[in-house]
């Protein structure tokens, strides 16, 4: 059991049976009364966010959040379809269960899964990944790192600002959580 104290930003407890993760924390104590934790819990089935409020004394469920590797194999209409890295087993999460990651996901790459009692519950992203650059205005002689910015789109779909200097069949790194250009690749 967790103390309020333990409730750090990353830490994952369970809550009325629900996974959640702090994406938020802010500790107080005033005079006389017990400390008081806000958190904000980010719900790991489905990504929402919620605040609460844990007094002094009250104890908290831990969430056994395991990591396993799994291949991304296709989207269709009943979700993102998945194979299991160790015992070859298909499965597939819904749009809502990995949310904004969908976006990401490229067929036949290997991603970490989170499990949650057994079962399947969402994607965890890599921080960066590397994306093509598909659609972007041509660059000009002179642009340079320190010049501003354009919109580029990428072969997953997304737009984001990068630097004047990138072209079209350029690789990119991007921030998954920003959505913001990193680097180029070579």
């Amino acid at each position: 059991m967790y103390e309020i104290t333990d409730l750090k930003v990353g830490t994952n407890v369970s809550i009325d049976d629900e996974p959640f993760r702090v994406v938020w924390n802010q500790f107080s104590k005033t005079g006389r009364q017990g400390g008081v934790m806000a958190v904000k819990l980010k719900n790991l089935r489905n990504g929402k966010v919620i605040p609460k409020t844990f007094q002094g004394a009250d104890k908290i469920q831990p969430a056994e959040i395991l990591m396993k590797k799994a291949q991304f194999l296709y989207k269709d209409s009943e979700g993102f379809n998945f194979m299991n890295a160790e015992d070859f087993e298909q499965f597939s999460l819904s749009a809502e269960a990995v949310g904004e990651a969908g976006k990401f996901l490229q067929d036949g790459e290997e991603y970490d899964l989170m499990y949650f009692d057994g079962i399947p519950i969402n994607v965890n992203l890599p921080i960066k990944m590397e994306f093509a650059v598909v659609e972007t205005m041509p660059g000009v002689r002179g642009d340079t790192a320190s010049g501003g910015t354009k919109p580029a789109t990428l072969d997953c779909g997304i737009t984001v600002a990068v630097p004047l200097f990138i072209s079209e069949g350029e690789k990119i790194r991007v921030n998954t959580e920003t959505l913001e250009y990193v680097e180029r690749v070579n």
